[in-house]
């Protein structure tokens, strides 16, 4: 009775020691502030960024607004049903969510069925909406690693029986993911990949011979494209061609760069006047740096950080190991992402495409995230008994348990 009070779909799992019983609790609240605080800053800057390009280009200034309003509802239902249903379900379902996403990826690459913008073909079009399953992957990488590395755990030491299996799934992700072409996407996956299967027990030796194998790999994806190695000459360069390649990156600099300490204050930035490219989207931390100065920028990063800290102790106090691996995976994807355009948007790293969680315009990120924080919130819910089993390395060692 005190589980369904607790709000969460509870299920019979056997444990072998009465330390490691089911500890039902009310949700990680910290966690829940600063996602929202998050998404209610992101309406706040979309809004800002986008207000005049709306107007502009379809006579409606709350344009883009009222679309990020819609899926951050319809993405905080999501997060409230997925905070409710028992984590557990998510691993049974891997596999059939590889098959589907798979599915949606060979879809999007149909012509008749994918749409196509800005040289990319990333979005099925449903109705009135489009859909962008390269997000619902990332997620769905997550689930099926945490899935496979429960199961696999005492055999991932082994490269061809542990780790080559999970290794070919994800690159099939991967290589159907860069057809669309979205290199960005692949990135994040890689690095979040290499990040579980490190912590999962893969043997080092086996992680660094995978990396190194990458670099070329990547090299040739690179250079071989010419808008990527444009991109990587940008990069290096970027004032070199102010004014063409190197536009959307300077721009981004000079927004920063006026917005001193403090900003120019909210609503006043000039370059979202058509001046910098996807304020709105890719960009929007460029905006909130010239708007809200050092200090808003400083605020942002910050409460990634205490994102990144919370999800991380959440999964070190999980009950089950899938649940230790699901929020590992969910919050290296939230804050790997959220690195990565930052270091986009500071010209630390060659533009992605990636957008900001929680903060950037787009439905399809939006809704995946807080999915993601509705599955680490129910993580939250079911922690180990006893003090000392808080901690992550006890925590490990008592995996067995599961």
């Amino acid at each position: 009775m005190s589980q369904r009070a607790a709000g969460t779909l509870a299920l019979p799992w056997p444990t072998t020691s009465p330390r490691a019983a089911k500890k039902r609790v009310p949700m990680d609240h910290t966690l829940l502030i600063v996602t929202m605080v998050l998404a209610l800053v992101g309406l706040v800057m979309v809004f800002s960024a986008s207000a005049v390009v709306a107007g502009n280009r379809f006579h409606d200034s709350g344009y883009f607004l009222k679309r990020q309003l819609a899926w951050l509802t319809f993405g905080f239902v999501l997060l409230q049903v997925a905070s409710r249903v028992d984590y557990v379900w998510w691993k049974r379902l891997s596999v059939p969510l590889l098959g589907l996403m798979a599915l949606l990826l060979v879809m999007v690459l149909i012509p008749s069925l994918g749409v196509a913008a800005k040289g990319a073909r990333r979005w099925l079009r449903l109705g009135p909406i489009s859909i962008q399953p390269a997000e619902m992957v990332k997620l769905v990488a997550v689930i099926y690693l945490a899935a496979y590395l429960t199961k696999k755990e005492d055999r991932i030491t082994s490269f061809s029986s542990g780790l080559l299996p999970v290794l070919l799934v994800i690159g099939l992700l991967s290589g159907l993911v860069l057809l669309e072409p979205d290199l960005g996407t692949v990135v994040v996956i890689g690095l979040v990949t290499i990040g579980l299967l490190f912590l999962g027990g893969a043997e080092l030796k086996h992680l660094l011979g995978l990396a190194l194998c990458a670099v070329p790999v990547v090299l040739v994806l690179v250079l071989g494209s010419s808008y990527r190695r444009q991109r990587l000459l940008t990069f290096l360069a970027p004032w070199k061609d102010a004014s063409n390649a190197g536009f959307q990156i300077t721009q981004s600099f000079l927004a920063f760069g006026s917005g001193g300490p403090f900003g120019v204050g909210l609503g006043e930035g000039k370059q979202k006047l058509f001046f910098l490219p996807e304020a709105h989207t890719d960009f929007v931390l460029a905006l909130v740096g010239e708007e809200l100065g050092l200090v808003g920028t400083g605020a942002i990063i910050l409460l990634f950080a205490l994102f990144v800290v919370r999800g991380f102790q959440i999964a070190a106090r999980a009950r089950m190991p899938f649940g230790r691996y699901l929020g590992i995976g969910i919050t290296l994807l939230i804050g790997g992402q959220a690195l990565v355009n930052a270091a986009v948007a500071t010209g630390m790293l060659p533009t992605k495409g990636l957008t900001l969680p929680f903060v950037s315009y787009g439905g399809s990120s939006l809704v995946i995230s807080l999915l993601a924080v509705g599955i680490l919130l129910n993580i939250s819910r079911d922690r180990q008994a006893g003090p000392q089993e808080g901690t992550g390395r006890s925590g490990r060692g008592r995996s067995g348990h599961g």
